[in-house]
């Protein structure tokens, strides 16, 4: 049974997997000369840039299936906050910050997930 709710979910949280790597390298890097922190491509564009999967859409009434996570494009961080003088922008207060709203974001859809699970448990036990 494939359900766009547990699909979503497991994409995002694929998605913020990658996004902590990227944190993590960036924590990693943070006394490397000319070290540029990085960051990943938002979630939205992944989804947009994604191939669609599961069923063809024929009609155009049909809604279109959600493309994979897949390896989201990771560049500059643009927003980093400083640069010391030996070229390195990573700024650790602002990776942990980023670090500690990817957990965030991640419980939320490991919940939504669960909780769809709950739900369909539920409906098929006909204990609605």
């Amino acid at each position: 049974m494939d359900v766009a709710l547990f699909d979503l979910a497991s994409r995002r949280m694929e998605w913020l997997a990658q996004d902590q790597r990227v944190v993590a390298e960036n924590v990693a890097n943070s006394d490397t000369p000319g070290f540029k922190a990085r960051r990943i491509e938002d979630f939205a564009a992944v989804l947009s840039n994604a191939a669609p999967s599961g069923p063809a859409t024929t009609d155009a009434a049909h809604i279109p299936g959600l493309g994979g996570a897949g390896s989201a494009r990771v560049s500059e961080d643009p927003a980093a906050w400083a640069t010391t003088l030996d070229g390195n922008s990573v700024v650790l207060e602002q990776q942990a910050i980023r670090s500690a709203q990817i957990d965030g974001a991640y419980g939320l859809a490991a919940t939504l997930y669960k909780k769809g699970h709950d739900f369909i448990r539920l409906a098929a036990a006909g204990n609605l």
